[in-house]
């Protein structure tokens, strides 16, 4: 009886956050480390799908460079970095675009039809217009360039919004499209970025592997539960927030400036994370909000 008196605690907790957020897009970027466990995989698309149910609008997407690393290195397709930055030619964008739509994208549809959803994969190449970016060398400052990586220039919402409107669930690829036809890589946590941006989304959550932002990145325990837009640039200096985190986080205060009320960092590899951080008045992951919010 003690168990069932406790669940139902939980969902009395939940309730006031399930009114407040009735109708609302969310944004979920899910990727890295926490698409390597097809049980944490499935689970997670479980849970995106019960957002849907209880009235929510989830967004998914998705990142895939495990898989894409993967079918590389079964093609016997070289490697070549630029500043660190991964150079895609012209074999390896067909890569990571048959590997983003037939294997990703098409397997996280499946899980979340499984789960009772109803899913609708979209390739980002419908979404993000995008032009070729290039890199820039640390010490001389020097362009250099990285291949088929785009830039977003511009945000088509209209295939998300129709499949929305339809009580689907979009699953979108990290794709862009130039004004040419080609196609172009990019950086998945832009992408979500970007069209959370274009949706007005009330919310946006990054599924990581790490359990927020730390104040010690030795100490998983160190998780600084709120941000402000504000206190970002001290962290910066104090290395709390450096090297792959920078872009993420630029990214993360322009679509705060742009409208969106929260982003979310939370631990993908936890199971059930993403509704911890929804539905609980503690959550477990690091917020960060405009200075103005109310917390």
């Amino acid at each position: 009886m003690k168990t069932l008196i406790e669940k139902a605690a939980t969902l009395v907790e939940a309730l006031p956050y399930i009114q407040r957020f009735r109708n609302s897009v969310m944004v979920v970027k899910f990727g890295g480390s926490s698409m390597e466990d097809p049980e944490l995989v499935r689970s997670t698309m479980r849970d995106v799908v019960l957002l849907e149910a209880i009235g929510m609008k989830p967004v998914v997407v998705h990142g895939g460079g495990k898989a894409i690393s993967a079918e590389l290195r079964r093609l016997e397709i070289p490697v070549k970095f630029v500043n660190g930055l991964r150079f895609t030619c012209e074999r390896t964008i067909r890569v990571v675009d048959d590997v983003l739509h037939n294997q990703v994208n098409r397997e996280l549809v499946k899980l979340g039809e499984e789960a009772g959803g109803r899913m609708c994969g979209i390739s980002g190449k419908k979404v993000l217009k995008a032009v070729r970016t290039m890199s820039e060398d640390p010490l001389t400052g020097e362009k250099q360039d990285i291949g088929f990586v785009g830039e977003i220039v511009g945000v088509n919402a209209t295939p998300v919004l129709d499949a929305l409107n339809s009580g689907s669930i979009p699953v979108v690829t990290p794709l862009g499209t130039g004004d040419d036809g080609q196609t172009y890589n990019i950086n998945a946590d832009v992408a979500a970025c970007r069209i959370a941006e274009a949706l007005h989304a009330r919310k946006l959550v990054f599924l990581s592997d790490v359990p927020g932002i730390l104040a010690d990145c030795n100490d998983e325990a160190s998780v600084i539960p709120t941000i402000r837009t504000d206190q970002i640039d001290e962290l910066i200096h104090a290395k709390v927030i450096s090297g792959g985190m920078l872009p993420k986080i630029n990214s993360c205060v322009k679509a705060l400036n742009s409208g969106i009320n929260k982003v979310h960092m939370i631990d993908g590899r936890v199971r059930h994370s993403l509704l911890l951080e929804i539905f609980t008045d503690r959550g477990v992951g690091t917020q960060i909000v405009r200075p103005d919010s109310v917390m």
